[in-house]
Formats: C-alpha cells, sequence, structure tokens
C-alpha cells in the first residue's frame, strides 16, 4: 500500500512567494495554507496577525480541521502556548511543529504537555535567521554606550552646545563578554571583532572557539566580567539562567560597563540592574527583552537616563518571513530524508 502523502498546515500569515518555496520541496508533500482563515499582519513578520481578526464559527471548524489534518505545522496556532496546546493533544498523527521564534522554550513549557505528547511531537525554533539582526542590534547599543548617544540626544533636545567638550570612548581596542555563545552569540562576536574589538564569552560545553578569547559556562561568568568594557547577554530563559545577572554579577564588572540584553528578560534582575545603573556601575544599558512584558509602565526602566528600552523587536526585519520559510523548507527535506532536525526543543529543559 502506497503511505499517505506528507501534509503541511500553515497556521500563521505568509506571502504566496513563501508557500510557494516550500511546497517547492517535493511534489508529494500537500501543502494547505487558508488566507482567509489567517489574521492579516500587520507589520513584516507579524506571526501573530491581527488580534481584531475573527473567523465565524464555520471558519473556525475549517482552520482547526486543516490542522487536525497535518503531520506537520508551519506556526503555532495564534502563536501562543494555548494553540501549540490544543494542536499536539488534539492531532494525533501531528509529528512536528515549527516555530516562528528563535527561542520557542518557554512557549512550549507554557504549554503544559505531558511527557508522552512532547516525545511525539517535535517542535523545532527559528534560531539563526533571528542571528544577525539581533547582532546588529547588540552592537548598536554598544556604539551608543561608547559615544555617548543619550547625553547627545538631551544636549540636542535642549539646543544646549557644551563649552566643555566630552570625550568618547573606542570599540576597538576594548573587550566584550557575550554570556551564551550559540549562533546569535557567535554572530554578535563576529560583528564585534570586525569593529577590533576581543571577545570572551559563556558556553554549556566549554572548548575552545575560534577567534574568542575565553570561554567558560555560566558558572564562570563572573570571573570573565572583571576588565569587560560591553556584556552582551543572549541566554535564553529557563530555570539555570534565572536572575544569572545579579547584584553578585553587576559587582563583578568594572565601572562604566555597557550592558546589552537581546536574550530574556528573566536573565537579568532587572533591580540589581537599576542599583548597578545608579552606582554608575553600568554606565549605559541597552535592553530589548524584559521579566516582564509588556514593560509595566510604572518600571523605573522607561525613565532612566541611561537607559534605551525597545518593545522586544530588535530581532525583526523585513527579510524575516522569507528567511523562516527557507529555514523550514531545508529542514523539511532533512525531516523527508529521516535525518535529524536542527534546533529542536528540548522537552526536558526547554530551551
Amino acid at each position: 500500500m502506497t503511505p499517505a502523502p506528507l501534509t503541511v498546515a500553515i497556521a500563521v500569515p505568509l506571502e504566496a512567494e513563501h508557500v510557494d518555496c516550500i511546497r517547492a520541496v517535493d511534489p508529494s508533500v500537500q501543502v494547505r495554507y487558508e488566507p482567509a482563515l489567517i489574521p492579516p499582519e500587520r507589520y513584516p513578520a507579524d506571526h501573530a496577525g491581527d488580534p481584531d481578526f475573527q473567523r465565524t464559527p464555520e471558519q473556525e471548524a475549517a482552520f482547526w480541521d486543516m490542522l487536525r489534518s497535518a503531520d506537520v505545522v508551519y506556526g503555532f496556532p495564534g502563536e501562543s502556548a494555548a494553540g501549540l496546546s490544543t494542536l499536539a493533544t488534539d492531532n494525533k498523527k501531528l509529528q512536528w511543529v515549527h516555530a516562528m521564534a528563535a527561542g520557542a522554550g518557554g512557549a512550549v513549557r507554557a504549554a503544559g504537555l505531558d511527557q508522552a505528547t512532547l516525545q511525539r511531537v517535535k517542535v523545532t525554533t527559528s534560531a539563526g535567521v533571528h542571528a544577525l539582526p539581533l547582532a546588529e542590534w547588540a552592537l548598536l547599543g554598544v556604539l551608543n554606550g561608547f559615544k555617548r548617544t543619550t547625553e547627545l540626544a538631551r544636549d540636542q533636545q535642549r539646543r544646549h552646545w557644551p563649552v566643555v567638550r566630552t570625550t568618547t570612548r573606542l570599540v576597538s581596542g576594548s573587550h566584550l563578554v557575550v554570556a551564551g555563545l550559540g549562533e546569535i552569540g557567535l554572530e554578535t562576536a563576529r560583528l564585534a571583532r570586525a569593529m577590533g574589538m576581543t571577545v570572551s564569552g559563556t558556553k554549556r560545553y566549554v572548548g575552545p572557539i575560534e577567534g574568542i578569547r575565553e570561554v567558560r559556562d555560566n558558572d564562570g561568568l563572573a570571573e570573565l566580567l572583571a576588565d569587560a568594557d560591553a556584556v552582551v547577554n543572549t541566554l535564553p530563559g529557563t530555570p539555570y539562567t534565572h536572575r544569572l545577572f545579579n547584584a553578585e554579577v553587576f559587582g563583578a564588572m568594572k565601572p562604566g560597563t555597557i550592558f546589552i540584553n537581546v536574550g530574556r528578560g528573566t536573565v537579568v534582575d532587572e533591580g540589581a540592574l537599576l542599583d548597578a545603573l545608579d552606582t554608575g556601575q553600568i554606565s549605559y544599558a541597552c535592553l530589548d527583552v524584559f521579566a516582564v512584558e509588556p514593560l509595566p509602565a510604572d518600571s523605573p526602566l522607561w525613565h532612566h537616563p541611561q537607559v534605551l528600552v525597545s518593545p522586544h523587536s530588535a530581532a525583526l526585519s523585513t527579510a524575516e518571513n522569507g528567511l523562516i520559510a527557507e529555514l523550514f523548507s531545508r529542514n523539511l527535506r532533512i525531516f523527508l530524508d529521516g535525518g535529524e532536525l536542527p534546533h529542536l526543543v528540548d522537552p526536558v529543559h526547554f530551551y
């Protein structure tokens, strides 16, 4: 008996040319995408789509019928942990779900799936797609801190031309520590080295990395920080990284260190960060992620003079949808050939 063709369902907004890219992987694969059932994008790479979009009861039934018929699903339904939970629980033939996010482990954990389901359904992330935009944003933070752009903006706003000019710091020849030398961290290190920085960092499994001066695990992070001029966090939010950047770690930095966070907000004790900013231990913080998102209106980070707040948007780019579709297409070929999928979410540690 000829096996039934593999069915891929697309659960998130996606342009027609990128759907065609997925269809082109193998003619035996049935790709189901119904734009009328998917919330439209409000901006490029708006994977959740317009929150005001509503399906009729008939459309809702058709949407879930499409997903329940699939062996593979592109995106979490509703881009939510609840959508993933319903999908994985109701669809007993489901084998693989591809997440739009690079750090989808938190959503997989929040879905509350039992171990049998977690073992049956593979979840892959879009890790790597966001490495370059996040690395560029991290270097923006380094440059902002070294070149005192916050002070320049305040002076401009006041139309103030200081009589005594203020010096800035050279990026070239300075030292960067990257917490988390994964794809984002290594891309950050590549750009930093191109600007003349030396780079050290942390990795779960310690070993030499070309171009990296020193590698430690997270337990050795504080020892790396003594001569750091700037620090970039790329680490995911896990029980092992929760508030890794605490008062002790900030205290290990030299006064005037620049701090950038493109990982997860839960990795940072925000109270300890504010204390470090107020004492000058941290001279500037460039933050794209926060412990609670959206950042609460009463957070002191909003109005701190040495903090840039970014609404978890540093990874977004107009190229994202195409890059994720290309990544998924490569992974689909691997899946069809029986290979090992890259960037699987660990079903125990959720990263």
